[in-house]
């Protein structure tokens, strides 16, 4: 099984991209929260993958962290009614601490907001991932500059940051992306005030 993929990024798009390895274009199929980390084409370039094979083709997946993957894996193998297409979809939406969060509070509402999946997919994804959702800072290290997958302290700003622009009015998924972006140019690093200052800046 081919469980990472590292080479040149010849081209990316928001769910697509493509990476050059000792002569073959490899087409990996991505989230939108991996998109955005993703350095220039031309650069080196390491995504955790998961192949899905079906009886007309086998799919190439990649993920930033190992526990983006990991997750992926979880929803497609463990979720009556969600494929690799609306695992993918979710994950574009949310970044892994937000999904977590969402499963582990039973926030049908954030999850049904996710384009492909209404509220009965969504209830689904609470019952039968919360016992399987570990705690706060379980996620492995992501690419540099997103602070939502490394250490304890990073993931806590990142929701903290989220909790914020909430409570002014922003919707969760919205305001998690706008602490995405800040977080690409802050750097893991980013306190959760540098973060909110920069998400409304």
């Amino acid at each position: 099984m081919i469980t990472s993929i590292e080479g040149t990024l010849e081209s990316a798009g928001p769910l697509r991209a493509v990476i050059e390895l000792d002569g073959f274009g490899y087409e990996v199929n991505i989230p939108v929260t991996t998109a955005e980390r993703l350095p220039p084409a031309g650069a080196t370039v390491k995504l955790h993958t998961l192949v899905i094979y079906r009886e007309d083709a086998q799919t190439l997946y990649g993920f930033a962290s190992p526990a983006e993957r990991d997750f992926f894996r979880l929803m497609v193998e463990n979720v009556t009614g969600v494929g690799p297409k609306v695992a993918l979809s979710i994950m574009s939406r949310l970044s892994l601490p937000l999904l977590e969060g969402a499963i582990r509070a039973g926030d049908i509402a954030t999850l049904a907001k996710c384009q492909g999946i209404g509220r009965k997919t969504a209830e689904r994804l609470v019952v039968e991932l919360k016992s399987r959702v570990g705690p706060p800072g379980a996620g492995a290290a992501a690419m540099p500059g997103y602070a939502a997958g490394g250490a304890d302290g990073e993931e806590n700003a990142h929701r903290d940051a989220v909790a914020a622009l909430v409570a002014l009015g922003y919707k969760s998924a919205d305001a998690d992306q706008s602490v995405r972006r800040a977080a690409l140019i802050l750097g893991s690093n980013a306190t959760t005030e540098g973060l909110i200052k920069k998400a409304l800046s």
